[in-house]
């Protein structure tokens, strides 16, 4: 197998921590032109999923495929398959000397030691990204942020409302989307990956990636590549929020009345809007 030439190549891609969009490729028999395709896009980051992505007749097909590409030149992250599953230690065997892996996303995490087993499996400093799709997975979080090898939290929003019965509704919702907030920060982790919008329901991404935002989470999963730029730009800082943050700076800088409690908090949203943007490349 060979890279194809004549694909566009993304030249400015941001580092996975402060990765947007995170494209949930399957990993597809024979799919090296649509491995090639998906990393020439908007995405962040590609995850070629070799998990959910795989009905379980492809699966070992599916995974050579995968690491194939990964042997031969190409580069992105698998999503593999949980601990509990018989594919998981084959999964991690095939995949983890492969030079372009450059991280593994871990599918249905429910504790520390499924980070730990995975992580201890591939070569030092591989990161791996822990999907919590359970209420015994949320409730675990903190655990699992603080377990070696953890590099960033993702919500699988549809595997946990199977789990739990709850509705998509973003207030039914939001106690999960807090617990994964709170607990990467306290174990000093990025912000989380929040779930995906359905390919079909594409009119819904708007609002869903401005719940994302509001809910402190700074990522989302991406089943469809054309949902790559929009979601890119709604996490990202505008010129508004740019222009205004910079108005707050100056106006604490330069204080013409009272200088109150909130002096503090305020800078310190305006400084890490400015910083987010300034690492995205978005300030000139």
């Amino acid at each position: 197998m060979t890279l194809s030439s004549d694909a566009p190549v993304r030249t400015r891609r941001p580092h996975w921590s402060l990765a947007r969009t995170w494209l949930l490729q399957p990993g597809t028999p024979d799919g090296h032109g649509a491995f090639d395709a998906a990393v020439a896009g908007n995405a962040d980051v590609v995850v070629l999923d070799v998990e959910d992505g795989l009905p379980d007749a492809r699966k070992l097909a599916g995974r050579q495929s995968v690491a194939e590409w990964l042997y031969a030149g190409g580069q992105g992250w698998v999503r593999v398959n949980a601990t509990s599953s018989p594919y998981w230690a084959t999964d991690l065997d095939a995949l983890s000397g492969a030079p372009g892996l450059l991280g593994v996303m871990l599918a249905k995490t429910e504790s520390a030691d499924d980070v730990g087993a995975t992580s201890s499996r591939l070569p030092a400093g591989t990161p791996v990204v822990a999907l919590v799709e359970s209420a015994v997975g949320v409730e675990s979080v903190s655990d699992i942020a603080r377990a070696p090898g953890c590099a960033r939290i993702a919500f699988g929003v549809g595997d946990f409302r199977r789990d739990t019965g709850m509705s998509a509704d973003p207030m039914t919702l939001a106690y999960p989307r807090a617990q994964l907030v709170i607990a990467s920060r306290a174990a000093g982790l990025p912000a989380p990956v929040d779930g995906p919008t359905l390919r079909d329901r594409a009119a819904d991404l708007a609002r869903d990636t401005a719940v994302t935002k509001a809910a402190g989470m700074t990522g989302r999963l991406c089943l469809d590549s054309a949902h790559a730029e929009t979601v890119n730009a709604l996490l990202s800082p505008s010129s508004r929020e740019i222009d205004e943050a910079r108005a707050t700076l100056a106006r604490l800088d330069a204080p013409a009345g009272p200088y109150d409690g909130s002096v503090g908090p305020t800078r310190a949203r305006a400084e890490a809007v400015l910083g987010y943007a300034a690492k995205l490349g978005l300030l000139g």
